[in-house]
């Protein structure tokens, strides 16, 4: 491919920066061949012109598409080359906080200085079984695969971790140790699995220190030995060691320590076991105090201290050992701390008793004299002479130190060997894994002896790589049949010749350390002198003479010479070791014993070890001519040989490799320095592999995943049958170079880019798709939107104009309305202001008129006054001149008429004289008396009116007077009264005036009151106006106050009730966690219980040697013994038969021994009795059979004497039936009677007994009626067939006769119907005899009963004689005696009873029989007429069915039997199909009733015993089968559940019926055995959670999360992963369906099986409990699962699962919530990951999740396609703020192995137990219904 196809505008290429390493830039226009610069912007934003070089015109590499960024296997990346390994780290490390990552065949592992969540059991535990590719990158993969490997191909592993210091190394070989130790588990019981762990604290006590670089150096190299047994656990261990830095004893630099045990020995100091050491403080010893840092933030070397002597003791190294250890190691601190003086330049001496010495020697053992001597003086040794030469001070120091040194050394030595011994297998091994945890390549400023001999063993181990990748690679090339090109690699052959070849660096070295002159400097020139200019490899510094360069695999390193040779040598003087040997502390000699010992170069120690860093002592006098033999192998030579030893193991075995980084320099957690990283990678190979994979063809796909991922770029046209022919036609036409790919057998293999490339094309026909897909939609969106918007603006328009019109109407409406108002507003006004003035007008008016009238009335009033007064006044003066007047006109009349009167009397009396007077005056007196006359008559009229009314007004008046006589009375006493109120006036007046004086008085009071209350009021007014304002101001806090209290107490109610929820919730967890545990111990309980019977297996086999005629038992027989301690009446070894024999009576329950006799007496009675009825039953089964006989022989007798017989019978029992109605009238009265105190205790039991009885008489009493009845038709039946007989037989002789013609026939038939005539009369006489038999049995027991009858009521007289108490005891005793008795006679009855009507059944069968037969030949014999006439009717008889009591009896004999026909060798599916569900356990209740109803206690227990027994080893043996155990668990439930149903509790009791009621046990309590079944139950169900989770596990992760069901959603992603020897077999892919198919089927079985409903919601609540921890498990491991399309797809699955539950009705059972964090987990997949609001959502969504799983999730969210955004570290940042305060677990998986605590809620049968049939599939024929 052209590069002009591939740096175009915006790729994006890698450009060298000297800060960062590499930078990103984007090219800012297409690269064209020429071009000698490219035109760059960095990500900064800054654009850049990058220069060509001219001489290569290298282009720079290009960056890896995004979607590939992050990868798990660096291999995987389309561009192989540094910069995309250094960027595809750090984005892994830094942003999604992984600190592994595959490159081929190496696991890089960065140290994150940081504890991390990844290493807890349950990591452990979802890599194991798991394929290296399948999970993402961890170092339990790698030791999985090694492990898996070893078991497989049959070959030792080897998992080498290198590193520098400080990267991680120790860590990751203890982690892989780990994990051995937990996967593999130990062959025997001893632990080994903990030593091997527990060699680790101490390894690292005496190997470790603290460094600039790490806190937990090792400074030494070791190979661990992990051996294995056929079985593949471990067996033992065995350790190699490298290169000890002895010189960190002496010395240390600065910021640095001393070997950690120092420290701890230091920090120990105060313990009274360690007081004779006579330690200290470590800044007070020369040897810990030098690095001035003896304290390690958060190390406690005091806690360390004491793991580093547990460890000791778990591995065997006793007390006095690891005290003398501590001596010895006390003892070198002291040493450090010995002065010396000097006493010339030549010679220094030791201050007397020096304290530190004095120490040193009673630690070790040794003369004070003689180690000062040898301190300060050497022996030298001449060919003549030996002399002793003093030494300077400074030779002195040295020499001390090197002693130090030695000791340290071979301490470290002797202690390796301890633990090798400890560690050794006691059994063969049979294979082993070897983790070699050894130095990486180092550099330093100044590089010495050390760092060359750990660059000399990492080019050793590079070269053993590299060989290694090479040989995958051809294998993988020539398995895939790809044409082999070799590939051109670094080999580092040359550089390793150049330092041990002959002539090497190191022979060099050796040559030069024999030498007597031999110096650094000489070994210098030499160096020169031989490789200089020879060897390209060895270069020579330009600034020195005394260095040289050896140009290594991962850098150029300069050494300087300084100190080679004595290190090399590593001499100490031999004195100083003579003394040390004399020493009487025996372990120091221990240590220099194996010095005498010459060591060949493969040899090794007796165990196993290879002594690394012995130490030549120098002799003081060497014999002539021989050289010291015993110390001639120099430290280079060892080390030669011990790396050569080393490489021979690891080609021996498979490697793996595990490469470790550090990150940066300062321990920065999740710090990552590009330009560390660099160097480390460079040096410890892992882009030696890159460049390795890079060169040839380092993508490989299999036809399926390009299919998958490339399908896209296919036409349909082009997708065929063949998906290989159809990947080769597409790949050559898009590649259109056939060398930048090859096609293997089933892979595709792809140079370095091609991906790239072909992601480049996929990515760009998705975008083109997708833009037209967004035209598209766009458009159709825009469209939609166009006319929702049309239609909503014209429906805003129509609304609008509506809204005008109404608005416009409204208007007018308010305008006639305003006009309205107006109208009525202006009248109003008007009218008001009429009115008003009107009003005013009026009141003016008549305020005007009113004064007016009152002027006018005044005025009228004073001239109304003034008229009356003038009237008064002129009726005076005019009366008094009227009478004035009158007397003066009356006496001037008077006067006058007197006058006229004399006058006129004058002139009558002359007229009187004169006649015609008189007549004149008699016609007017006539006229006038006619008119007087009738005057009078009307005055008569009017007076008798006036009468009238005088008289009633008399009558008036009368009364008148009366109330005027009264009134005037009346009057006077008024008058009188009046008097004296005048006189009380008079006095009232006084009172008034004085009233008025007071009153004036009180007014001019009152005034000042009133003024006063003014006064008041108004104060009171305002204190009232303040009141109420201080009363609102109240009112309103006092509201404030009440809300407050309101809220308060609501918030408390709230507070409350969520504490109450909260505290109920965590009742319930511990109610819930207390059963898991109680659980969880009978799971280990039941582990154990296991163990035990598998140990005693294995104890029976090496005792119970097999011999030639051993006889193998029945695998199904086996003891009842009981492993369970029920109470303390059963023993042990209860059920067998020799222990049975000899337990002692005393152990059973007392019993009423009066009550015992009687029992033993009525049971020898009751033998006597069973004898005689036995030998009666014979005689009668004799009779009977002779009977039968006969009658065979005759025919039938006359019906008559049968009906006599028939009706005697019945006469005998209806006399039977008068006593038993008597006895039980008895009966009653002897409950009616009995008085309160007695009846009160014992009325229970009473009462039961008697319906006992009661149910017993008339089971009786239903047999005989059966046999009544039997009897009758038989009788009916022969008087049917007897005239039929006899017609026939008397046609028969009339033909006879007729056709008789001789007498002698005659004669002859006479004599044959004589015979016949006798036979019969004799059959009747033994027909009579039997019948008085009966009746005289009959007879006998009436007497019996009356008998009995008497008895009672003679023991009722004497209990009624005898005291409440007494006579309760006694009454109780007698009728538990009375109704034993009765019981036991009665079911002796009832057996003769169905003895006798199975016998009459079988003879019914014989006469019907005969019947036919006889109809048959009388068919023969009648006309049809006949036929018809006399039709035969068949046999009815009207039986009334056994009323059978829920009970199975079986003999004792044949419980073994009943075991194992019902529990051992039943097949659960033929009972599951065809019979009722729970079938054994009612069989087994009913079994368990009858013993319960017999009374019979070792009955009840062996049974149950044996059941449990049984039940376990059914179990033991098919536990691996679900329905096995499904069974089980169903009618282990069922058992417990009659068990509590049948208890006669009365919790237990409500939904029986009263016949089950009748059903409860009786006699024993078995609430023992209920918790016994309960926990077997327990157990039971723990072992179906096991099956299921087995048969489950390989389902999950394929179904639920590597199937795509939803075909397209999510394209496979190109991981390119290399695909390692898979380790296990391809056993076929499940999908969801094999799941749900599965959940079916153990659905199916449990409802077979008549499981409890809610057990198996418990189940299926289980089965989702693990479906989704294990898919979430595999989800937060596995990076390349964590997409948006595959959230989409685990949520598709979920719904599918969720949608089972529904179909089974199973949605309330809690599975579905078990299923929330993956639920959860899958959301979180596919919600927008972007802004603050967006975190806040997944932090409410993501409740069931923990934070640690949060935000592991979110750092795994790897986009598939490039249109998926990556999550932002800041978004994870801003996500872990919000959750910091939320408390959960850190723990990141869930545990799958957790079992939800088990309960079984008690749900009664409805099944009653008399209706259960026992099938004879079954095999029981041995037991018979009761």
């Amino acid at each position: 491919m052209a590069a002009s196809e591939l740096y175009t505008k915006y790729a994006r290429v890698w450009i060298p920066d000297p800060e960062e390493v590499w930078k990103s830039a984007e090219l800012l226009k297409d690269y064209k061949p020429g071009d000698k610069v490219l035109q760059l912007r960095l990500e900064e934003g800054k654009d850049l012109e990058y220069c060509l070089d001219p001489k290569t015109k290298e282009l720079p590499p290009l960056r890896n598409p995004d979607i590939l960024v992050g990868e798990n296997d660096l291999t995987a990346l389309s561009y192989l080359h540094e910069p995309a390994v250094l960027h595809n780290l750090k984005v892994r490390f830094i942003d999604s906080k992984l600190i592994y990552t595959y490159c081929g065949i190496v696991l890089v592992a960065i140290n994150p200085y940081e504890q991390l969540p990844i290493y807890g059991e349950d990591i452990i535990n979802a890599y194991s079984g798991q394929n290296m590719g399948d999970m993402d990158p961890h170092i339990f993969a790698v030791a999985e695969e090694a492990y898996k490997q070893m078991a497989r191909d049959e070959r030792n592993q080897s998992i080498i971790v290198s590193g520098e210091s400080g990267a991680g190394k120790t860590v990751s070989a203890k982690y892989a140790m780990r994990y051995f130790a937990t996967v593999s588990g130990s062959a025997s019981e001893a632990n080994v699995e903990e030593k091997v762990l527990a060699s680790n604290p101490i390894m690292e006590s005496i190997g470790n220190a603290k460094t600039t670089r790490n806190d937990n150096s090792s400074r030494f190299g070791k190979y661990i030995e992990i051996g294995f047994d056929k079985r593949y656990r471990i067996i033992g261990a065995n350790m190699r060691t490298y290169l000890l830095e002895k010189s960190r004893v002496v010395f240390q630099a600065e910021e640095e320590r001393n070997y950690h045990i120092f420290y701890q020995l230091c920090a120990s100091a105060a313990l009274p076991e360690f007081k004779t050491l006579r330690l200290g403080n470590a800044n007070y010893f020369h040897y810990t105090k030098q690095g001035g840092s003896p304290v390690i933030d958060g190390v406690d070397d005091a806690k360390e201290m004491v793991n580093t002597r547990q460890a000791c003791t778990l591995l065997g190294i006793s007390d006095s050992y690891q005290m003398g250890i501590f001596r010895i190691l006390a003892g070198i601190l002291h040493l450090g701390n010995v002065e010396f003086a000097s006493r010339d330049s030549d010679s220094c001496t030791i201050p007397p008793k020096h304290e530190p010495l004095t120490i040193f020697c009673d630690l070790m053992g040794v003369e004070y004299e003689e180690m000062a001597h040898w301190l300060c003086h050497r022996k030298l040794a001449t060919a003549t002479e030996t002399y002793i030469k003093p030494i300077s001070k400074l030779h002195a120091i040295n020499a001390r130190d090197a002693l130090a040194k030695h000791i340290y050394a071979n301490l470290f030595n002797w202690i390796v060997d301890h633990v090798n011994k400890a560690l050794h297998a006691t059994v063969k091994q049979h294979s082993f894994i070897g983790v070699l945890d050894i130095y990486g390549f180092e550099t330093f400023e100044i590089n010495s002896f050390e760092q060359f001999c750990i660059n000399y063993a990492n080019e050793k181990l590079q070269q053993q790589f590299n060989m290694h990748v090479f040989k995958l690679e051809q294998e993988e090339y020539m398995k895939e049949q790809i044409p082999w090109t070799l590939i051109d690699f670094y080999d580092n052959q040359p550089c390793i010749n150049l330092i041990e070849a002959k002539m090497g660096v190191l022979d060099l070295l050796d040559e030069e350390c024999k030498m007597p002159k031999g110096s650094d400097d000489t070994w210098a020139q030499k160096l020169y002198n031989t490789h200089l200019n020879k060897c390209a490899l060895f270069e020579k510094p330009r600034l020195s003479n005394k260095a040289f360069i050896i140009k290594h695999f991962a850098d150029k390193v300069e050494y300087q010479c300084e100190g080679f040779l004595e290190k090399n040598k590593d001499t100490v003087y031999e004195e100083q070791i003579k003394v040390l040997k004399s020493s009487k502390f025996k372990l120091l000699p221990e240590l220099f014993q194996d010095e005498e010992k010459v060591l060949s170069p493969t040899s090794a120690t007796p165990s196993g070890r290879v002594p690394l860093s012995r130490t030549a002592v120098k002799p003081a006098k060497a014999r002539p001519g021989q050289a010291s033999k015993e110390h001639k192998k120099t430290v280079g030579h060892q080390f030669r040989n011990s790396l050569h030893l080393l490489m021979e193991t690891l080609n021996a075995t498979t490697p793996h490799y595990v490469r470790c980084i550090k990150p940066n320099d300062f321990k920065f957690p999740f710090t990552f320095d590009e330009k560390r990283a660099v160097q480390q990678l460079r040096a410890c190979g892992v882009l030696e592999t890159i460049r390795i994979s890079a060169a040839g063809f380092p993508s490989r796909w299999t036809y399926q995943e390009f299919f998958s991922r490339y399908r896209v770029l296919m036409k349909q046209r082009d997708v065929l049958s063949d998906r290989k022919q159809t990947c080769k036609n597409v790949l050559e036409k898009l590649i259109l170079d056939k060398d930048k790919y090859q096609f293997g057998k089933t892979k595709i293999f792809f140079r370095a880019g091609q991906v790239a490339y072909l992601e480049k094309i996929r990515a760009d026909k998705l975008r083109a798709a997708c833009i037209r897909i967004q035209k598209t939609i766009r458009g159709w969106l825009m469209r939609k939107k166009y006319v929702r918007m049309r239609k909503a603006a014209i429906t805003i328009q129509r609304y609008v104009r509506g809204y005008q019109a109404r608005c416009y109407a409204k208007f007018l409406r308010r305008t006639r309305a305003a006009i309205t108002i107006q109208k009525f507003q202006r009248m109003y006004v008007i009218r008001k202001r009429y009115q008003c003035m009107r009003a005013a007008t009026i009141a003016l008016q008549a305020l005007l008129r009113g004064y007016m009238a009152r002027n006018k009335y005044q005025m009228m009033l004073r001239e109304h006054k003034s008229i009356i007064i003038q009237k008064h006044v002129r009726g005076w003066l005019a009366r008094v001149r009227y009478h004035r007047t009158l007397k003066a006109i009356v006496y001037l009349q008077c006067c006058y008429r007197r006058m006229m009167a004399k006058r006129e009397l004058k002139k009558l009396k002359i007229e009187a004289r004169s006649v015609e007077r008189y007549k004149k005056l008699h016609i007017g007196l006539e006229n006038k008396i006619m008119q007087l006359q009738r005057k009078i008559d009307e005055q008569n009229k009017e007076y008798k009116s006036l009468l009238e009314k005088l008289t009633s007004l008399e009558i008036t008046y009368s009364t008148e007077t009366e109330k005027l006589r009264s009134d005037v009375e009346r009057l006077r006493m008024s008058e009188e009264e009046a008097k004296n109120a005048t006189n009380r006036v008079l006095s009232l007046q006084e009172e008034i005036a004085k009233l008025r004086k007071e009153l004036h008085q009180t007014q001019s009071e009152k005034k000042t009151i009133e003024e006063w209350a003014d006064k008041y009021k108004h104060e009171t007014e305002q204190l009232v106006s303040e009141l109420k304002e201080q009363n609102t101001l109240l009112k309103t806090e006092k509201d404030e106050l009440n809300r407050r209290i309101h809220d308060q107490a609501r918030e408390i109610t709230e507070t409350m009730e969520k504490k109450l929820v909260e505290e109920t919730k965590q009742l319930e967890l511990d109610l819930n966690d207390e059963r898991l545990r109680y659980q969880n111990l009978l799971n280990e309980f039941s582990r154990l219980e296991e163990r035990y019977d598998d140990l005693k297996d294995e104890m029976n086999l090496m005792v119970n040697v097999p011999k030639p005629g051993h006889k193998r038992t029945d695998s199904t027989h086996s003891s009842n013994e009981s492993e369970y301690t029920f109470s303390s009446e059963i023993t042990e070894a209860e059920d067998l038969p020799v222990r049975m024999e000899q337990e002692p009576s005393e152990k059973k329950a007392p019993l009423d021994m009066s009550l015992f006799l009687k029992l033993q007496k009525r049971v020898t009675e009751l033998e006597q009795e069973k004898q005689s009825l036995q030998d009666e039953l014979d005689r009668k089964e004799e009779q009977a059979l002779r009977a039968k006989a006969k009658e065979e022989e005759r025919p039938p007798i006359r019906g008559a004497e049968l009906e006599y017989e028939s009706l005697k019978r019945q006469e005998l029992e209806s006399e039977n039936k008068k006593l038993k109605n008597e006895l039980n009238e008895l009966q009653k009265a002897l409950t009616e009677t009995r008085s309160p105190e007695v009846t009160a205790p014992g009325a229970p039991a009473y009462r039961v007994l008697l319906d006992q009885l009661t149910s017993v008489s008339e089971e009786l009493e239903v047999r005989k009626e059966e046999v009544l009845i039997l009897r009758s038709q038989l009788v009916s039946q022969k008087e049917a067939i007897q005239p039929k007989n006899t017609m026939t037989d008397s046609t028969i002789l009339l033909e006879d006769v007729q056709k008789m013609k001789d007498k002698g026939e005659i004669a002859q038939a006479y004599i044959g119907l004589k015979e016949t005539n006798r036979l019969l009369e004799s059959q009747l006489q033994s027909q009579k005899k039997s019948h008085e038999n009966e009746l005289e049995s009959l007879r006998g027991e009436i007497q019996s009963l009356k008998e009995e009858n008497n008895r009672q009521q003679q023991l009722l007289a004497q209990n009624l004689q005898l005291p409440p108490e007494a006579r309760i005891e006694a009454s109780l005793q007698h009728e538990i005696t009375r109704l034993t008795n009765e019981n036991l006679d009665l079911m002796e009855q009832l057996e003769k009873q169905d003895k006798t009507v199975r016998k009459l059944k079988k003879q019914l069968k014989v006469f019907a029989k005969k019947i036919g037969e006889l109809e048959v030949g009388q068919m023969e014999n009648i006309s049809p007429g006949q036929i018809i006439d006399e039709p035969i009717r068949p046999v009815n008889i009207p039986r009334k069915e056994k009323d059978f009591q829920g009970m199975l009896e079986y003999k004792k004999e044949d419980e073994q039997k009943l075991v194992k026909n019902l529990i051992l060798e039943l097949k659960p599916r033929g009972v599951a199909v065809n019979l009722i569900p729970g079938l054994p356990a009612y069989i087994l209740f009913m079994c368990v009733r009858h013993a319960d109803y017999l009374n019979d206690d070792q009955k009840v227990r062996s049974l149950l015993t044996s059941t449990i027994n049984g039940i376990k080893k059914v179990l033991k043996k098919r536990g691996d089968d679900f329905e096995t155990v499904s069974f089980w668990l169903s009618n282990t439930c069922r058992f417990l559940h009659c068990l509590k149903q049948y208890s006669g509790e009365e919790g237990f009791m409500k939904h029986n019926t009263p016949r089950q009621n009748e059903h409860c046990l009786t006699n024993f309590d078995l609430a023992e055995y209920r918790q016994v079944l309960s926990d077997l139950a327990i157990q039971i169900y723990q072992q179906l959670v096991r099956v299921l989770e087995n048969i489950l596990q390989p389902m999950i992760v394929s179904g639920m999360l590597e199937h795509e069901t939803i075909q397209g959603v999510s394209g496979v992603k190109p991981t390119g992963l290399r695909k390692r020897t898979s380790s296990i077999a391809d056993e076929g892919t499940y999908t969801l369906d094999s799941i749900i198919r599965q959940l079916n089927s153990f659905h199916s079985v449990m409802c077979q099986h008549g499981m409890d409903p809610e057990l198996i919601k418990q189940v299926v609540k289980q089965m989702f409990y693990i479906i989704g921890a294990v898919t979430l498990n595999n989800l937060l491991l596995r990076k390349d699962m964590c997409s948006w399309s595959k959230g989409m797809q685990i949520r598709y699955n979920v719904s599918q699962l969720e949608e089972w539950l529904r179909d089974k009705n199973l949605m309330n059972s809690g599975a579905k919530e078990t299923l929330e964090p993956l639920i959860q987990a899958a959301q979180l997949l596919q919600v927008k990951k972007k802004t603050d609001e967006d975190a806040e959502a997944i932090c409410s969504m993501c409740n069931a999740l923990t934070t640690a799983q949060i935000v592991k999730v979110l750092n795994l969210y790897t986009p598939v396609n490039e249109f998926e955004e990556r999550v932002l570290v800041s978004f994870i940042r801003t996500i872990q703020m919000r959750l910091r305060d939320r408390k959960d677990s850190p723990q990141l998986l869930m545990d799958a192995k957790h079992i939800f605590p088990v309960t079984f809620p008690f749900n009664p049968s409805s099944l009653a137990l008399e209706t259960i049939q026992i099938p004879a599939s079954l095999g029981l024929g041995f037991i018979s219904r009761v």
